[in-house]
């Protein structure tokens, strides 16, 4: 199953880039084994300003055709990494061929967007910038991989 990642901004180069790209080439190298690749990283602008309907459009536009959707928000449900791990899992093991993340902009993910989604990730009750959702995101990907393949990494 390839994993996407669309989200809307674009990364520069500095510490959140290094550790997205360090994160995303080791879930990469791990999932490949157990049937999970990288797909691709979308990222998108909305240069128009038109606001969160305006990027659910642009993200709609983008995202691989067939793909499962799943968006970070803070109204979505907290799991556990080994949760999370299996979910990913399931996916796979449905012959999913592509699952969609989606982080939106500054004032989130548009409402219809997220009612098509068909499972919303929160990471706690806070709300993070973006580049860290970013990072924590690729972060868990990896995490979970090493979960799917018995790695020590996740230590409980």
């Amino acid at each position: 199953m390839r994993v996407h990642l669309c989200v809307i901004g674009r990364l520069r180069g500095g510490p959140e880039k290094t550790l997205i790209d360090d994160y995303l080439t080791r879930f990469d190298k791990t999932g490949r084994g157990l049937g999970l690749t990288l797909g691709q990283v979308i990222e998108l602008e909305d240069k128009r300003g038109g606001g969160m309907a305006a990027e659910a459009e642009l993200i709609r536009k983008a995202l691989p055709s067939g793909a499962v959707l799943w968006v970070l928000d803070e109204r979505g449900r907290v799991v556990a990494s080994p949760t999370f791990a299996r979910k990913l899992a399931d996916q796979r093991d449905r012959g999913q061929g592509d699952l969609a993340f989606v982080i939106g902009g500054a004032d989130g993910i548009d409402p219809a967007l997220r009612d098509d989604a068909s499972f919303a990730l929160s990471f706690g009750q806070m709300v993070w910038p973006h580049m860290l959702a970013r990072v924590m995101l690729s972060e868990q990907l990896y995490r979970a991989a090493s979960i799917l393949a018995g790695s020590p990494y996740h230590r409980v």
